[in-house]
């Protein structure tokens, strides 16, 4: 393991995990202080290969973990449904992904060490909820995370509720995600005002669900919140995300140290 490189006179942190979350253009990880949830020295990121094949990408990962001379277990982000070990869809990486054993591949390709393998979305929230924006907020915390889609997560009093692909989910006429992903209001040229209307129909459609305490936005629409979120006009308060580019890992590294089966 690593040495952990620490403020001058200041203990090393003992309680450390280490995620890697995989994006469609790259490889990120880092060792966690799973006492406050920030990393332990920089981030290291690999570019992702093309294609984004399940060897290559585990190739990728083990280059990651590599760089720190970490031996530990770690944990690993996918932008796609895992369940039982086993990815079952594929966005933004090679279709090949669907139906891999992916506890199996990482373990492989990491000499054989425990692994746990997460949605990106539902690392993310699980990060957010302990330590960013959703901190001490009890019952129910959505993330959505607003980019080429709508990423969720939903957590009720800190334990996820995995898989959620809530951006599928048929809002009036259209799947959330092609009325009020961060892409489209791009695509279309709107404004923060005419997206903040199809992203409060969305929020609402949510709330009459779920009924959540606590709505959390995620993205790098996130970075501007203070130009959109003050006009939605759904009930529930909503927060930007604040571990943003991080928030992968660190829900990887709470992932594998949980022992968190999905």
């Amino acid at each position: 393991m690593t040495d952990t490189p620490t403020a001058a006179g200041s203990p090393a942190p003992t309680n450390l995990g280490f995620g890697v979350d995989v994006g469609g253009s790259g490889i990120k990880g880092g060792i966690v202080d799973l006492d406050t949830g920030a990393l332990v020295g920089e981030r290291f990121k690999v570019l992702t290969p093309q294609p984004a094949t399940p060897e290559a990408v585990a190739g990728g990962v083990a280059e990651v973990v590599a760089h720190f001379g970490w031996d530990g277990p770690v944990g690993i982000t996918l932008p796609g449904v895992v369940t039982d070990g086993v990815m079952r869809t594929a966005a933004n990486i090679d279709k090949a992904w669907i139906g891999t054993d992916v506890d199996e591949l990482f373990s492989r390709h990491l000499g054989g060490r425990q692994v746990a393998v997460l949605n990106d979305a539902d690392a993310a929230g699980m990060a957010e909820d302990a330590y960013g924006a959703g901190k001490g907020v009890d019952g129910v915390v959505m993330l959505l995370t607003f980019g080429t889609g709508i990423g969720s997560a939903i957590l009720i009093d800190g334990t996820l509720v995995p898989n959620t692909e809530l951006g599928h989910m048929q809002v009036g006429k259209k799947e959330a995600e092609h009325q009020a992903s961060s892409r489209v209001k791009e695509e279309k040229g709107w404004s923060y005002e005419k997206w903040a209307e199809k992203v409060s129909d969305v929020l609402k459609a949510y709330e009459a669900l779920f009924w959540p305490k606590l709505f959390i936005a995620g993205g790098g629409i996130s970075r501007k919140a203070d130009k959109w979120i003050p006009l939605l006009t759904n009930e529930t308060p909503v927060v930007p995300a604040t571990l943003r580019n991080t928030a992968g890992i660190v829900g990887a590294a709470m992932a594998v140290t949980r022992g968190l089966k999905i």
